[in-house]
């Protein structure tokens, strides 16, 4: 490689990374402006604003899209992938459902640290699903993961059971759409998957509202507060993909534990709930195990070499 080409491939990975830490720091600050409207705000609402947003989002970059393909383009509800495609968005789906559901009663850092598992359960079910090789030491890894997620959620704690299975749920659920957006990678545009997830979000997480008698509507300086929240999750997933294109994702994977960091802080700061010292530990334990699996190289096509965030 020229010395041009090595400037600009640092300059790229320089620029993937602050991209990402972008992405991140807006995560965490999603996340945490859900928990403060959640007090006021039934989750429906949260979610409401959320993907109407990223919806609009949406629409923009698939015509974009569209418009740039031209006639070669294929229309998206006649994709041949559209099957996967709406597995992947209902996995997604489920995820924000049940996410902000749990996060109702949940602190923030116990629940981040709980969602965290998902890479771990993603390592667990891809011999299956991937029929990728994982190795005793990434076996020993995702045993140590599990173990952390038990200290936090230990018998005799003081976590909502209810809110630690719904949480849970989100995170098998994660580690599936994790694993579906690696299956349809290189198979269908960033913009009609991004599409597929925002309508399908949109309509299920809207869902629980109809079983409400008698839903409370938020006023308008509300719905335009949860519409900018949507907004900074959007902005999330942009800031995501741009980085994806100047890094590849398995030197960005170890980063994305910063975002439980933050929200450790953030509960602890902000909500005035830290975590006891052996939730503290559990967290500990899944960070590592989480680092290890996402740095790991000996092992061909290793789980995490192609890790994505999108939600």
């Amino acid at each position: 490689m020229t010395t041009t080409g090595r400037r600009k491939e640092s300059r790229d990975t320089r620029d993937g990374m602050l991209l990402f830490l972008g992405a991140l720091v807006a995560f965490a600050s999603y996340d945490a402006f859900a928990k403060h409207m959640l007090v006021t705000t039934a989750p429906t609402m949260v979610n409401l604003g959320r993907y109407t947003a990223i919806g609009t989002m949406a629409v923009v970059l698939l015509l974009r899209h569209l418009r740039s393909e031209g006639a070669a383009a294929i229309a998206p509800w006649r994709h041949p992938h559209q099957g996967l495609l709406i597995l992947r968005s209902l996995m997604l789906a489920t995820v924000a459902t049940s996410f902000m559901t749990a996060l109702v009663v949940m602190p923030l850092a116990e629940a981040t640290a709980i969602y965290f598992t998902a890479p771990l359960f993603m390592v667990a079910l891809s011999p299956w699903l991937l029929s990728e090789r994982v190795g005793r030491v990434q076996w020993i890894a995702v045993g140590l993961g599990f173990a952390g997620m038990l200290l936090i959620v230990r018998p005799g704690g003081n976590l909502p059971v209810w809110g630690t299975l719904a949480m849970g749920l989100s995170a098998v659920c994660y580690a599936m759409f994790q694993i579906l957006t690696r299956r349809l990678s290189g198979l269908v545009p960033a913009p009609v998957q991004f599409a597929y997830m925002a309508f399908f979000c949109l309509v299920v997480t809207s869902v629980p509202g109809f079983f409400v008698s008698h839903p409370t509507l938020p006023d308008l300086p509300t719905a335009l507060l949860l519409l900018a929240g949507g907004g900074v999750s959007g902005l999330a997933q942009l800031l995501l993909l741009a980085a994806f294109r100047r890094v590849s994702a398995a030197t960005l994977a170890p980063l994305n534990y910063l975002q439980l960091l933050m929200a450790l802080v953030i509960s602890t700061v902000w909500f005035q709930r830290p975590p006891d010292g052996l939730a503290l530990a559990g967290i500990a334990l899944i960070l590592a195990a989480g680092t290890y699996l996402a740095t790991a190289r000996r092992t061909p096509r290793a789980s995490l070499q192609k890790i994505q965030e999108t939600t």
